[in-house]
């Protein structure tokens, strides 16, 4: 039988996860682990309920960063002024993840530490270069998001270290946000491809491009490539096509019962394509 704790701070489900003899597992909305655990036959010997820790509940303005709670929930993530403000990208992603009642129970710190490489709010982490906040029994630590994702479902967590906040940066004057799921559905299902943008326009230029994709890989990737072709360049047909043929070859996708590996590079090629061009129209996601 599995023992439940539900600590009261912070400090109290840390020191319980520390507990090597206790062997505890953390959960929030537990919309992954519950369904994971229940196909695999597994039965954890204790867990710790982090869902309602004040610690980890809130979103907040910290300089010229927006600091977010790991065990904020989608729902809540898409309905905050400070987010559909200036990260509407993650605002557009949590509208997709799941019904409405998963949305009212998966958290944003919880979808990163499953380490899906379809979780769909993973690639727009990447695209807005978040930063992580960590903590364990034996201290704190920040880490780069980029830094996060290690192999299929590895990540840089240490033994009993929680996500504790997410930090985003507020963006500058002039950035564009855009984010898209493919899917069988809009919602509901996960993603065969899933995809984020982010950058400025200085004049007729576009500059700290960063650009994330999810599905097409082990772990969700910054499309490097493609964000040296378009770094501190004019949006225009070839440069869109150039743009897309880059994130098309630097991806490694596979067959799988969602999709091919060819369908998966060819949306991607598409969406990368279409918003090089959406920059010379109202289209993108703006955060001015």
């Amino acid at each position: 039988m599995t023992r439940a704790f539900r600590p009261r701070s912070l400090d109290e489900a840390l020191a319980l996860l520390a507990d090597g003899e206790l062997a505890a597992r953390a959960i929030a909305g537990c919309t992954d682990v519950l369904a994971s655990d229940a196909a695999a036959g597994r039965v954890p010997p204790a867990v710790v309920d982090l869902s309602r820790l004040a610690e980890l509940r809130d979103i907040r303005t910290a300089g010229e960063e927006i600091d977010i709670g790991a065990a904020v929930t989608f729902a809540e993530l898409r309905a905050d002024r400070l987010v559909r403000r200036h990260l509407p990208a993650l605002a557009e992603a949590a509208a997709t993840i799941g019904a409405w009642q998963i949305q009212n129970r998966a958290t944003l710190g919880g979808n990163a530490a499953n380490a899906s490489p379809a979780g769909d709010s993973l690639p727009v982490l990447l695209a807005l270069g978040a930063r992580l906040d960590l903590a364990s029994a034996a201290g704190a630590r920040s880490l780069a998001y980029d830094d996060f994702h290690l192999d299929y479902r590895r990540t840089a967590l240490g033994p009993g270290e929680l996500i504790v906040r997410l930090r985003l940066p507020v963006p500058p004057p002039g950035s564009v946000q855009r984010f898209e799921k493919v899917g069988t559905r809009s919602a509901s299902a996960i993603s065969k491809v899933v995809v984020a943008f982010a950058a400025r326009r200085r004049g007729a230029c576009i500059e700290g491009v960063r650009l994330a994709a999810g599905s097409v890989g082990p772990v969700p990737r910054r499309l490097e490539a493609a964000e040296a072709v378009l770094e501190g360049a004019t949006p225009a047909t070839g440069l869109a096509e150039a743009a897309a043929a880059a994130a098309a070859a630097e991806v490694r996708p596979i067959d799988d019962v969602r999709s091919t590996a060819a369908y998966r590079r060819w949306v991607l090629g598409r969406l990368v394509r279409r918003w090089v061009l959406d920059l010379t129209g109202p289209d993108a996601l703006s955060t001015d």
